[in-house]
């Protein structure tokens, strides 16, 4: 082989992710919750954008001309009541020539034309359901008042803090106290070691010591614990309660949680009416006194598509248009502004905002059409679990709502991360209506994963104290219901259920503690 330099013409072809289409999968795979911070984010960088002002009278449910009519045949390919591309209306200016038409792979990621472009901003909340929610409200509407921030509920450190001021007299030990207080868990329990917590001092370990078992005499009681015994030690001593039994009962917390009767009787020496009374006492106790200062708001699932039926009996599946922001493009600034640039720069600068404005707008809308498009599959797969629950649900997998709808398995993977769908029977992750397929019994219809686990749970409700169902028992209970599995396969079902094994099961039912 001759060895030299020349020079070659090679012809190849190469799938080159842009940014836009990289923003576009971002996009895609955002909750409304998330998707309403990043456009936050858009407005701040972006002069040409704007918040679309909140409209009286947007309809909130919509039903379709088409809507979802399942048959007894179970073809389920009837088109559900989801809404048209061409009644989709965005802004005055949604797109412009100047801005060109989107990446060309960008039908990878989101599937359906652009609508047609509204001509005038009195037609902003006239979409059907998947116009841009409410958006424009000001920040300060129906924000709490002066008076009403004046106050609020007071932190864990904070009560510490204040008894830290009454009970430790030496400026050491205070000093000492404060830095203990960082090395405390939410729910009370301390972290720090008290060797090298001495050692970043430079004070000795007594002294650390010393303050520490300060801090556990402060209320509530069972504060700065490094374990649930000692939390429940500290406890009963302050009800002058920790006898040398209960210590016992304490230090056997996991033969408790198995009900073992007979072991600790043998290892306190008491009577069973004793340990069912000792019981009684350990239940009163709080394993996370700190908690009572989390003043955390709980945030709940917000659905991201909503499933009614509308008065004909048909399923009807629209977006959440309150969560999901309504952007436009305001192309008479543009126009004011275009008029009095002099230099290249700034004609670059204003002229890419306008690009960046009109492809985020079109991506907003393609992003509802392609949720809206796979939620209806959904319904359309899994319409009997609306109709009559959980056990009526169908295996499913991405692959077969990609094939539906035409889109790639990794699309459909996106729209249904971190979004909710709220139904009659409750809000469920888009996630949930996916499930494995578990063989049917002579040649019979397949089940649902989910389905199986529900069978498990209600047959385990079911059993008395004197037919406890094991693992291999229920695999012939399914069995006779037309469900092929095995036994470590229900035992995995049984342990995500968090249902203890059948023996556990029995000693609970027998036990009276």
């Amino acid at each position: 082989m001759a060895t030299g330099i020349r020079l070659e013409q090679r012809l190849g072809q190469s799938l080159v992710m842009t940014p836009q289409l990289q923003q576009a999968i971002k996009l895609l795979q955002l909750s409304n919750i998330e998707l309403q911070a990043y456009v936050e984010q858009e407005l701040e960088k972006n002069p040409l954008l704007e918040l679309a002002p909140p409209e009286e009278g947007v309809p909130q449910e919509a039903t379709a001309d088409t809507p979802f009519e399942p048959d007894e045949s179970g073809d389920r390919d009837e088109p559900v009541s989801t809404p048209d591309s061409a009644e989709l209306t965005q802004s005055d200016t949604l797109a412009s020539e100047a801005s060109g038409p989107l990446d060309a792979s960008y039908e990878n990621v989101y599937d359906g034309d652009v609508p047609a472009v509204a001509s005038a901003p009195a037609q902003l909340g006239e979409a059907g359901p998947v116009a841009y929610g409410a958006g424009g409200r000001s920040d300060f509407e129906d924000s709490d008042s002066l008076e009403g921030t004046l106050t609020r509920p007071k932190s864990l450190r904070e009560h510490v803090e204040e008894q830290i001021a009454l009970d430790a007299t030496a400026p050491i030990d205070r000093h000492i106290c404060t830095y203990l207080m960082d090395q405390i868990e939410d729910s009370g329990y301390f972290t720090g070691d008290t060797a090298e917590i001495a050692t970043n001092l430079g004070c000795e370990i007594a002294q650390v010591e010393n303050a520490w078992r300060l801090l556990q005499g402060c209320e509530p009681v069972g504060l700065f614990a490094r374990s649930l015994e000692e939390r429940f030690k500290l406890q009963l001593e302050d009800r002058g309660r920790c006898t040398l039994e209960m210590e016992l009962l304490v230090d056997n917390l996991a033969l408790l949680a198995a009900r073992d009767v007979a072991k600790l009787t043998e290892i306190c020496e008491v009577s069973e009416d004793e340990l069912v009374e000792m019981k009684d006492e350990i239940r009163t106790l709080d394993p996370k006194p700190g908690l009572a200062f989390d003043h955390d708001i709980v945030q709940t699932a917000v659905p991201d598509v909503f499933v009614f039926l509308d008065p004909g009996g048909n399923w009807v599946v629209t977006l959440n248009t309150e969560t999901l922001p309504r952007v436009l493009v305001n192309n008479q600034y543009y126009a004011v502004v275009s008029r009095k640039m002099r230099s290249r720069d700034e004609k670059t600068y204003v002229q890419e905002s306008l690009q960046t404005a009109n492809w985020l707008v079109r991506a907003l809308d393609q992003r509802a059409q392609t949720i809206l498009k796979v939620a209806g599959e959904l319904v359309r797969q899994q319409d009997m679990f609306f109709e009559k629950g959980v056990r009526h649900l169908r295996p499913l997998t991405l692959r077969d709502i990609a094939e539906k709808v035409e889109m790639h398995e990794s699309t459909i993977s996106r729209v249904t991360s971190n979004k909710y769908m709220a139904t009659p029977r409750g809000v469920f992750e888009l996630k949930y209506f996916f499930s494995a397929a578990i063989p049917g019994t002579n040649g019979a219809t397949v089940h649902s994963a989910e389905s199986v686990r529900h069978r498990i749970k209600e047959l385990i409700d079911g059993e008395s104290i004197d037919d406890v169902l094991s693992d291999d028992r229920l695999v012939s209970v399914l069995a006779s219901n037309g469900v092929m599995i095995k036994r470590r396969t229900v035992a995995k079902y049984r342990e995500s259920l968090r249902i203890p094994s059948s023996i556990q099961r029995r000693r609970q039912k027998s036990a009276r503690i």
